[in-house]
């Protein structure tokens, strides 16, 4: 009986031959003597390698991470660590055990599945990693081309040689998107004929994909080959982007001919990439449409852009209550009349409360004193017809008003004060001196009937009328943040605004009520001057490098 040569982790010392048991080893076993000379195999390593004793390790048939191993242990004269590498397609691993007078033994224990196991893992873990990037850099951004050109870009750098994608249709043309793997993203509006492309159809009014093996390369249209991409195409794949009860377009891959063809697993993730794409191009094309509902609904809540109007000087500003939002309980607006002989209908007010709910009140007061133009020369009926829609509407909150009609005679300006619940108007004389206008009345939606008293106010050249709401007086800061601006302090500011144009006059009050508030919170905050140019000139005056007149309305300034 010839010595058994041990095990990998037990190696026996001493000659080493092959018994019956051994030869039948279920792995494959090579015994090399100290010259590189292969003793003996066992049957499973003469299945596997065509080497038969005598023949050297350097020989063509040995593999050569085997034989490259062999000699490093020869030459390190050291234990060696288990190396690996393929035999005829299949991974091995190798242990070396060295005897006592050189000779080495070689186990060769198979881990094929083990590592092809661990690369579907390794794979699925890129995928992964790649799902949660798309996600990562798709909802980062709510900006459609943004995304599209996201998308784009990601899928022809991970899944293909080059991506395009197909938004849904703008009439009769789509948006493309169009990335190459080395190359530059470009975006383009074109006429499609969808059906000049297999499934393209289909897949933009989201039904599921067709194989990529059902779909001839050579009959895509030029449109959908990007520029510059070279070679002939050897795979295509067309899936729709899902979104929100609507596709959000069409993801088509490319694939040169050069390369291997799309596999099966493959167009699975194109799909689950394409769903997460989708996704995110969907909340995006829904939050840019939400947005310009939005921009149009807001446009005329907005406070409009104030000027001079025949003859008169008209400033207005407005700070919300919160830094973020742009409109809210109060409002002005200035009705110019059709020409300087008849009445200027200006109105500033302040609805109870703050944000989107008072905006949207604030809106409807608007609306209806748009409506009541009219019967502007008498604000108590306006007032009571203003009174009585509130009263019948859904809303419970009450709002206070200052009414002013202005007309300029002989270079006088002659005002019509009328306070509904609201400050009084204070009127800055050319000498520095500040009056209050003699109106008050009560305020808006709150009693069946409204009773207020008018004053009449001449403005001399360089005066002004100024209307306020109370976010100016009640703007809580100063040294300790606890003190309001007050009416006092408002005076007192209002006295060096004699003979200033009506915007420094605003922007004087809105900066003085700005730095007392420091990094205070406030109440909506608004101001109106109406104000008798010191030059005491004509109608004419230059806005935006353009001359205003009567047949050239502004925006914000109804005539």
């Amino acid at each position: 009986m010839i010595p058994s040569p041990g095990t990998p982790d037990s190696p026996q010392p001493g000659g080493v031959g092959v018994d019956t048991a051994w030869d039948g080893a279920p792995c494959p076993v090579l015994v090399v003597d100290a010259h590189g000379t292969l003793i003996e195999t066992n049957k499973a390593a003469r299945r596997l390698i065509p080497l038969v004793p005598g023949d050297s390790v350097t020989s063509a048939a040995m593999p050569a991470w085997l034989a490259a191993a062999d000699r490093a242990l020869r030459l390190a004269d050291a234990p060696a660590d288990a190396v690996s590498g393929e035999v005829a397609g299949r991974s091995f691993e190798a242990y070396p055990s060295s005897c006592d007078d050189g000779t080495v033994v070689w186990w060769l224990l198979e881990d094929t599945d083990r590592r092809v196991a661990e690369q579907a893992l390794r794979g699925e873990r890129e995928r992964a990693a790649l799902l949660a990037e798309v996600s990562s850099a798709l909802l980062s951004s709510l900006n459609v081309e943004r995304c599209m050109t996201v998308t784009a870009r990601m899928a022809a750098g991970h899944l293909a040689d080059a991506a395009i994608i197909v938004a849904p249709a703008q009439g009769r043309r789509h948006q493309l998107t169009y990335a190459r793997a080395d190359g530059d993203v470009t975006q383009t509006l074109l006429p499609v004929e969808p059906r000049s492309v297999a499934g393209l159809a289909e897949a933009l009014q989201g039904f599921p994909p067709v194989p990529a093996r059902w779909i001839d390369p050579a009959e895509l249209p030029d449109w959908a080959i990007p520029e510059g991409f070279d070679g002939p195409i050897g795979s295509v794949i067309v899936t729709p982007l899902p979104g929100h009860g609507v596709p959000a377009g069409v993801l088509i891959l490319l694939r040169s001919s050069t390369h291997q063809a799309f596999t099966d697993g493959e167009e699975v993730f194109a799909r689950l990439f394409a769903a997460r794409a989708g996704v995110a191009l969907s909340a995006a094309r829904l939050y840019a449409e939400q947005r310009s509902i939005t921009t149009t609904l807001m446009r005329d809540l907005l406070p409009p852009r104030l000027e001079r109007v025949h003859g008169v000087e008209y400033a207005g500003a407005y700070r919300a209550a919160r830094d973020h939002e742009r409109v809210g309980g109060d409002f002005y607006d200035v009705h110019p009349g059709a020409d300087a002989s008849e009445e200027t209908f200006v109105v500033l007010g302040d609805v109870a409360g703050k944000g989107l709910e008072a905006a949207v009140l604030t809106g409807k007061i608007r609306s209806v004193l748009q409506a009541l133009l009219p019967l502007s020369g008498d604000h108590q009926q306006v007032l009571s017809l203003l009174n009585g829609a509130l009263l019948n509407s859904h809303h419970t909150r009450f709002a206070t008003l200052v009414l002013a009609s202005v007309t300029r005679r002989s270079g006088q300006v002659r005002l019509r004060l009328t306070s509904a619940g609201h400050l009084p108007p204070l009127i800055i004389r050319s000498d520095g001196r500040v009056e209050e206008a003699p109106t008050q009345g009560q305020l808006i939606g709150a009693m069946p009937d409204v009773t207020a008293r008018t004053a009449h106010v001449s403005l001399a050249p360089g005066e002004t009328c100024l209307l306020y709401t109370d976010g100016i007086t009640e703007a809580s800061g100063g040294p300790l943040g606890d003190q309001f601006f007050g009416e006092e302090r408002l005076r007192a500011a209002l006295g060096p605004c004699a003979r200033m144009p009506a915007e420094a006059v605003v922007e004087r009050v809105q900066m003085l009520a700005a730095q007392w508030l420091g990094g205070g919170r406030h109440d909506d905050m608004a101001t109106l001057a109406i104000t008798n140019p010191a030059g005491g000139h004509g109608a004419l005056h230059s806005v935006d490098g353009h001359h205003a007149t009567a047949t050239r309305p502004k925006a914000g300034v109804r005539r």
